[in-house]
């Protein structure tokens, strides 16, 4: 088995991360695995709810726009403090995230107003070359 695409749980630091194929199939992956780490932790309903569309919006992306060929991205989720953090890595540093204003009848390129009117808070990190992470923050509700 490789072990670079193997899935790493690891409850004591609430943190989990794994490659995915950069297709429309590992996009979705990249939903149901958050999903279930979110209710294994018994996250709450409207952070989960939200988590979800952000993994999603952000993994299409990734498979769409930060895909070359043979390589991966990685999803990320963690929890710091009173936060759920989302990371999508993707191989494609050099085509950063931008608001391109769609055509009113257009079918996509509405996902970063989606990122942007979910997340508590969102940005762009450049990594060692070639990659960039995308994230995307929310806040947990004080127990």
């Amino acid at each position: 088995m490789n072990q670079e695409k193997s899935t790493q749980l690891l409850p004591a630091t609430e943190h989990f991360s794994v490659l995915l194929s950069s297709t429309p199939r590992g996009a979705r992956l990249a939903r149901l695995l958050a999903t279930e780490w979110m209710r294994t932790r018994e996250v709450p309903h409207g952070v989960t709810e939200a988590a979800e569309h952000l993994v999603a919006e952000l993994a299409a992306n990734a498979a769409t726009h930060g895909r070359l060929p043979g390589r991966d991205f990685r999803l990320v989720l963690r929890t710091q403090g009173q936060a759920l953090r989302i990371e999508i890595t993707d191989t494609r540093g050099d085509d950063l995230p931008r608001h391109r204003p769609p055509a009113p009848d257009a079918e996509s390129g509405r996902g970063l107003l989606l990122v942007e009117a979910l997340a508590d808070r969102w940005g762009v990190q450049l990594g060692p070359v070639p990659r960039k992470t995308v994230w995307a923050e929310l806040d947990l509700p004080n127990p």
